[in-house]
């Protein structure tokens, strides 16, 4: 095989990948947007109505499908931050809705200990790529930090809610709560961090948590039901 013919095929194999790349980044844009979207009248709703329900199905299958794509755009194209957010956004909404059907320890199956622990696996990963990355002085590693430690401490609430030893009745519904809007959350961030233009760096990435996590928090306390209420 001449030289020639070895480039014009790696230029053939390049330009295929491209075309893979946009066509995902085309499904990806699309599916991310509708659930950006619908994730807001989410938020509004009141929560467990019908319409909640019908509008939440779809956030999740979009928002689902777009981090599912991100996946392979994230290996045709290297790209740390684009795989990270597809992981965490992903058990996020898995595990969110998993908990739907968690009403007490006999529903927990095979496949919630497995979400917990491929969830595990990957943030120990994340931390151990970055605190390799900090060593080298690239400060992406407090990405991946961050990231870490944040699925550490939800894979952790699920052990303490699989065996049994959460202080509140209702913690399914909790849960669910609090991860559906992480994953909004989540995908918001990224949003905003790749289309940002206005905002300062630091702004971009705060401003979703800033804005929801007081939500979460309200929300968590008026509908927990404490185990001696």
């Amino acid at each position: 095989m001449t030289n020639e013919h070895s480039l014009e095929i790696g230029m053939q194999e390049l330009y295929e990948a491209m075309n893979l790349f946009n066509i995902l980044l085309v499904a990806h844009i699309v599916c991310g947007g509708i659930s950006l979207i619908l994730g807001l009248f989410v938020l509004i709703l009141r929560k467990g109505d019908y319409r909640h329900q019908i509008i939440g199905k779809f956030f999740f299958y979009c928002m689902l499908l777009a981090a599912l794509i991100a996946l392979p755009m994230s290996c045709l194209h290297p790209n740390y931050f684009l795989f990270i957010v597809a992981v965490f956004t992903s058990y996020m909404l898995l595990s969110g809705v998993r908990y739907l059907r968690i009403k007490d320890l006999n529903d927990v199956k095979l496949v919630d200990w497995m979400l917990s622990s491929a969830m595990f696996c990957f943030g120990v990963v994340f931390i151990v790529m970055g605190s390799a990355f900090l060593l080298k002085s690239n400060l992406f590693g407090v990405v991946l930090l961050v990231f870490g430690f944040i699925s550490l401490i939800f894979v952790y609430q699920d052990y303490v809610n699989f065996k049994g030893k959460s202080s509140v009745q209702n913690f399914w519904l909790i849960t669910h709560i609090q991860r559906m809007t992480v994953s909004y959350i989540a995908s918001a961030t990224a949003f905003l961090v790749v289309n940002n233009t206005y905002l300062p760096g630091i702004l971009a990435w705060l401003f979703p948590t800033i804005l929801l996590t007081p939500i979460i928090v309200v929300w968590s306390r008026r509908r927990a039901i404490k185990m001696n209420g």
